[in-house]
Protein backbone atom coordinates (compact mmCIF):
# COMPACT_ATOMS: atom_id res chain seq x y z
CA UNK A 1 0.00 0.00 0.00
CA UNK A 2 2.79 2.46 0.91
CA UNK A 3 4.38 1.87 -2.52
CA UNK A 4 1.28 3.40 -4.14
CA UNK A 5 1.47 6.57 -2.01
CA UNK A 6 3.71 9.42 -3.25
CA UNK A 7 7.04 9.64 -1.43
CA UNK A 8 6.26 13.13 -0.07
CA UNK A 9 2.96 11.87 1.35
CA UNK A 10 4.72 8.97 3.08
CA UNK A 11 7.20 11.44 4.56
CA UNK A 12 4.34 13.56 5.93
CA UNK A 13 2.65 10.49 7.46
CA UNK A 14 5.93 9.50 9.12
CA UNK A 15 6.42 13.06 10.44
CA UNK A 16 2.88 13.19 11.85
CA UNK A 17 3.52 9.89 13.65
CA UNK A 18 6.77 11.28 15.05
CA UNK A 19 5.01 14.44 16.27
CA UNK A 20 2.30 12.41 18.02
CA UNK A 21 5.00 10.40 19.77
CA UNK A 22 6.83 13.60 20.73
CA UNK A 23 3.63 15.03 22.23
CA UNK A 24 3.08 11.79 24.15
CA UNK A 25 6.66 11.98 25.45
CA UNK A 26 6.02 15.49 26.75
CA UNK A 27 2.94 14.26 28.61
CA UNK A 28 4.98 11.47 30.22
CA UNK A 29 7.51 14.07 31.38
CA UNK A 30 4.69 16.07 32.98
CA UNK A 31 3.54 12.95 34.85
CA UNK A 32 7.05 12.04 36.01
CA UNK A 33 7.73 15.53 37.41
CA UNK A 34 4.89 15.02 39.88
CA UNK A 35 7.21 12.77 41.90
CA UNK A 36 10.72 13.25 40.47
CA UNK A 37 12.93 16.31 40.03
CA UNK A 38 13.05 17.61 36.42
CA UNK A 39 16.88 17.37 36.20
CA UNK A 40 16.66 13.74 37.31
CA UNK A 41 13.98 12.91 34.74
CA UNK A 42 16.10 14.60 32.06
CA UNK A 43 19.17 12.63 33.13
CA UNK A 44 17.36 9.29 32.93
CA UNK A 45 15.79 10.26 29.60
CA UNK A 46 19.01 11.26 27.88
CA UNK A 47 21.06 8.43 29.42
CA UNK A 48 18.65 5.80 28.10
CA UNK A 49 18.23 7.64 24.78
CA UNK A 50 22.00 7.90 24.34
CA UNK A 51 22.52 4.21 25.11
CA UNK A 52 19.92 3.32 22.49
CA UNK A 53 21.65 5.48 19.88
CA UNK A 54 25.27 4.35 20.44
CA UNK A 55 24.92 0.97 18.66
CA UNK A 56 22.95 2.60 15.82
CA UNK A 57 25.62 5.28 15.39
CA UNK A 58 28.36 2.62 15.42
CA UNK A 59 26.50 0.66 12.76
CA UNK A 60 26.04 3.72 10.53
CA UNK A 61 29.34 5.54 11.03
CA UNK A 62 31.72 3.06 12.67
CA UNK A 63 34.16 4.04 15.47
CA UNK A 64 34.46 7.45 13.84
CA UNK A 65 31.14 8.37 15.47
CA UNK A 66 33.16 9.06 18.64
CA UNK A 67 35.34 11.56 16.74
CA UNK A 68 32.69 13.90 15.34
CA UNK A 69 33.18 17.04 13.33
CA UNK A 70 33.10 20.22 15.45
CA UNK A 71 33.00 18.40 18.82
CA UNK A 72 32.69 21.61 20.87
CA UNK A 73 29.64 22.63 18.85
CA UNK A 74 28.19 19.12 19.30
CA UNK A 75 28.70 19.38 23.07
CA UNK A 76 27.23 22.89 23.19
CA UNK A 77 24.14 21.69 21.35
CA UNK A 78 23.77 18.83 23.86
CA UNK A 79 24.01 21.19 26.83
CA UNK A 80 21.31 23.40 25.30
CA UNK A 81 19.21 20.26 24.85
CA UNK A 82 19.60 19.44 28.55
CA UNK A 83 18.80 22.99 29.66
CA UNK A 84 15.75 23.29 27.42
CA UNK A 85 14.33 19.90 28.33
CA UNK A 86 14.74 20.53 32.07
CA UNK A 87 13.23 24.01 31.83
CA UNK A 88 10.24 22.62 29.94
CA UNK A 89 9.52 20.19 32.77
CA UNK A 90 9.74 22.94 35.39
CA UNK A 91 7.24 24.93 33.34
CA UNK A 92 4.81 22.17 32.36
CA UNK A 93 4.34 21.31 36.03
CA UNK A 94 2.13 24.40 36.35
CA UNK A 95 0.91 25.09 32.79
CA UNK A 96 -1.89 23.31 30.94
CA UNK A 97 -0.19 20.78 28.67
CA UNK A 98 -1.68 21.96 25.37
CA UNK A 99 -0.87 25.58 26.27
CA UNK A 100 2.70 24.55 27.10
CA UNK A 101 3.19 22.99 23.66
CA UNK A 102 1.68 26.08 22.01
CA UNK A 103 4.08 28.36 23.91
CA UNK A 104 6.97 26.07 22.96
CA UNK A 105 6.14 26.66 19.30
CA UNK A 106 7.56 30.14 19.58
CA UNK A 107 10.80 28.45 18.48
CA UNK A 108 10.25 28.66 14.67
CA UNK A 109 9.82 32.42 14.97
CA UNK A 110 12.86 32.81 17.24
CA UNK A 111 14.80 30.65 14.76
CA UNK A 112 13.91 33.01 11.91
CA UNK A 113 14.88 36.03 14.01
CA UNK A 114 18.23 34.49 14.96
CA UNK A 115 19.09 33.02 11.56
CA UNK A 116 20.65 36.27 10.37
CA UNK A 117 22.85 36.44 13.48
CA UNK A 118 23.89 32.78 13.68
CA UNK A 119 23.93 31.76 10.00
CA UNK A 120 24.36 35.15 8.37
CA UNK A 121 21.18 34.64 6.34
CA UNK A 122 19.00 37.41 4.96
CA UNK A 123 15.50 37.40 6.51
CA UNK A 124 12.74 38.52 4.15
CA UNK A 125 9.97 40.94 5.05
CA UNK A 126 7.38 38.17 4.70
CA UNK A 127 9.24 36.09 7.28
CA UNK A 128 9.16 39.02 9.72
CA UNK A 129 5.36 39.22 9.20
CA UNK A 130 5.14 35.57 10.18
CA UNK A 131 7.36 36.17 13.21
CA UNK A 132 5.12 39.03 14.39
CA UNK A 133 1.95 36.98 13.91
CA UNK A 134 3.33 33.91 15.62
CA UNK A 135 4.65 35.82 18.60
CA UNK A 136 1.27 37.55 18.94
CA UNK A 137 -0.31 34.11 19.10
CA UNK A 138 2.10 33.07 21.85
CA UNK A 139 1.18 36.19 23.83
CA UNK A 140 -2.50 35.25 23.57
CA UNK A 141 -1.71 31.84 25.03
CA UNK A 142 0.61 33.16 27.76
CA UNK A 143 -1.34 36.39 28.48
CA UNK A 144 1.46 37.71 30.74
CA UNK A 145 0.69 40.00 33.63
CA UNK A 146 3.42 42.62 33.25
CA UNK A 147 3.35 43.26 37.00
CA UNK A 148 4.42 39.68 37.61
CA UNK A 149 5.28 37.40 34.69
CA UNK A 150 4.31 33.76 35.17
CA UNK A 151 7.60 31.96 35.92
CA UNK A 152 6.23 28.67 34.55
CA UNK A 153 5.49 30.23 31.14
CA UNK A 154 8.92 31.87 31.16
CA UNK A 155 10.54 28.44 31.61
CA UNK A 156 8.74 27.20 28.48
CA UNK A 157 9.67 30.33 26.51
CA UNK A 158 13.28 29.64 27.51
CA UNK A 159 12.86 26.09 26.18
CA UNK A 160 11.58 27.52 22.89
CA UNK A 161 14.73 29.65 22.64
CA UNK A 162 16.93 26.62 23.28
CA UNK A 163 15.07 24.60 20.64
CA UNK A 164 15.51 27.43 18.11
CA UNK A 165 19.26 27.52 18.74
CA UNK A 166 19.46 23.72 18.47
CA UNK A 167 17.68 23.84 15.11
CA UNK A 168 20.20 26.36 13.82
CA UNK A 169 23.08 24.19 15.02
CA UNK A 170 21.36 21.17 13.43
CA UNK A 171 21.53 22.92 10.08
CA UNK A 172 25.24 23.57 10.54
CA UNK A 173 26.06 20.10 11.84
CA UNK A 174 23.71 18.15 9.58
CA UNK A 175 25.83 18.83 6.50
CA UNK A 176 29.00 17.76 8.32
CA UNK A 177 27.95 14.67 10.29
CA UNK A 178 25.49 11.81 10.10
CA UNK A 179 22.22 12.94 11.77
CA UNK A 180 22.25 9.89 14.04
CA UNK A 181 25.76 10.80 15.20
CA UNK A 182 24.59 14.36 15.89
CA UNK A 183 21.64 12.99 17.90
CA UNK A 184 23.88 10.59 19.82
CA UNK A 185 26.33 13.33 20.76
CA UNK A 186 23.46 15.56 21.82
CA UNK A 187 22.15 12.86 24.15
CA UNK A 188 25.60 12.04 25.58
CA UNK A 189 26.50 15.70 26.12
CA UNK A 190 23.15 16.33 27.79
CA UNK A 191 23.72 13.34 30.06
CA UNK A 192 27.17 14.61 30.98
CA UNK A 193 25.91 18.08 31.80
CA UNK A 194 23.05 16.76 33.92
CA UNK A 195 25.30 14.31 35.78
CA UNK A 196 26.78 17.28 37.66
CA UNK A 197 23.37 17.84 39.27
CA UNK A 198 22.79 14.23 40.33
CA UNK A 199 24.17 14.56 43.92
CA UNK A 200 21.56 17.25 44.60
CA UNK A 201 18.50 15.52 43.06
CA UNK A 202 19.21 11.79 43.18
CA UNK A 203 16.28 9.56 44.01
CA UNK A 204 16.02 6.04 42.64
CA UNK A 205 12.69 5.74 40.83
CA UNK A 206 9.94 3.46 42.00
CA UNK A 207 9.17 0.51 39.67
CA UNK A 208 6.23 2.35 38.05
CA UNK A 209 8.35 5.47 37.55
CA UNK A 210 11.14 3.39 36.05
CA UNK A 211 8.73 1.85 33.56
CA UNK A 212 7.56 5.32 32.52
CA UNK A 213 11.18 6.48 32.14
CA UNK A 214 12.03 3.52 29.89
CA UNK A 215 8.88 4.17 27.85
CA UNK A 216 9.85 7.85 27.57
CA UNK A 217 13.35 6.94 26.31
CA UNK A 218 11.91 4.52 23.76
CA UNK A 219 9.37 7.09 22.54
CA UNK A 220 12.10 9.74 22.29
CA UNK A 221 14.39 7.48 20.26
CA UNK A 222 11.55 6.40 17.98
CA UNK A 223 10.20 9.92 17.41
CA UNK A 224 13.68 11.31 16.67
CA UNK A 225 14.43 8.46 14.26
CA UNK A 226 11.11 8.95 12.45
CA UNK A 227 11.74 12.71 12.17
CA UNK A 228 15.17 12.10 10.64
CA UNK A 229 13.62 9.55 8.25
CA UNK A 230 10.88 11.94 7.19
CA UNK A 231 13.33 14.78 6.58
CA UNK A 232 15.48 12.47 4.43
CA UNK A 233 12.51 11.51 2.24
CA UNK A 234 11.17 14.96 1.34
CA UNK A 235 12.24 18.58 1.19
CA UNK A 236 11.90 20.55 4.40
CA UNK A 237 9.37 22.99 2.92
CA UNK A 238 7.01 20.09 2.17
CA UNK A 239 7.09 18.88 5.77
CA UNK A 240 7.49 22.09 7.79
CA UNK A 241 3.82 23.20 7.67
CA UNK A 242 2.75 19.89 9.22
CA UNK A 243 5.02 20.24 12.27
CA UNK A 244 2.31 22.31 13.97
CA UNK A 245 0.25 19.14 14.21
CA UNK A 246 2.03 18.58 17.51
CA UNK A 247 -0.14 21.33 19.01
CA UNK A 248 -3.29 19.47 17.95
CA UNK A 249 -1.87 16.19 19.27
CA UNK A 250 -1.06 17.92 22.58
CA UNK A 251 -4.65 19.17 22.90
CA UNK A 252 -6.01 15.64 22.41
CA UNK A 253 -3.42 14.07 24.73
CA UNK A 254 -3.95 16.78 27.35
CA UNK A 255 -7.69 16.11 27.36
CA UNK A 256 -7.27 12.31 27.44
CA UNK A 257 -4.54 12.21 30.13
CA UNK A 258 -5.17 15.33 32.22
CA UNK A 259 -8.78 16.28 31.46
CA UNK A 260 -7.81 19.82 30.41
CA UNK A 261 -9.06 21.92 27.50
CA UNK A 262 -7.61 25.32 26.45
CA UNK A 263 -9.83 28.39 26.90
CA UNK A 264 -11.12 30.56 24.04
CA UNK A 265 -8.19 33.00 23.96
CA UNK A 266 -5.73 30.11 24.00
CA UNK A 267 -7.55 28.54 21.03
CA UNK A 268 -7.30 31.85 19.15
CA UNK A 269 -3.59 32.11 20.00
CA UNK A 270 -2.91 28.56 18.82
CA UNK A 271 -4.74 29.22 15.56
CA UNK A 272 -2.65 32.37 15.05
CA UNK A 273 0.59 30.46 15.73
CA UNK A 274 -0.29 27.72 13.23
CA UNK A 275 -1.53 30.18 10.60
CA UNK A 276 1.51 32.42 10.90
CA UNK A 277 3.94 29.51 10.78
CA UNK A 278 2.41 27.91 7.70
CA UNK A 279 1.82 31.23 5.93
CA UNK A 280 5.49 32.25 6.22
CA UNK A 281 6.28 29.81 3.42
CA UNK A 282 3.33 30.88 1.27
CA UNK A 283 3.50 34.68 1.58
CA UNK A 284 6.18 35.12 -1.14
CA UNK A 285 4.04 33.10 -3.60
CA UNK A 286 0.92 35.10 -2.67
CA UNK A 287 2.71 38.43 -3.12
CA UNK A 288 4.12 37.26 -6.45
CA UNK A 289 0.64 36.24 -7.64
CA UNK A 290 -0.83 39.58 -6.56
CA UNK A 291 1.92 41.56 -8.29
CA UNK A 292 1.44 39.57 -11.47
Amino acid sequence: LLKRIPRDSVAVIIMLTALCLAALGGALMKILTESLSPPLVSWFRFTAYGLLLVPIALWRAGPGCFRPTRPLVQIGRGLMLAAGNTAFMYGVRHVDYANAIAILYVYPFIMIALSALVLGERVSGSAWIGVAGGFSGVLLVVRPDMSGLDPAAMFILFTGTMVALQMLFNRKLGVLSDPVVVSMWGALAATGGLTVMLPFVWHFPEPEELRLILLLALITALSQTLMITAMSMAQADRIAPFTYFEIIAAILIGFAMFGTVPDVLAWIGMALIITSGTAMKRIPDILKALSG
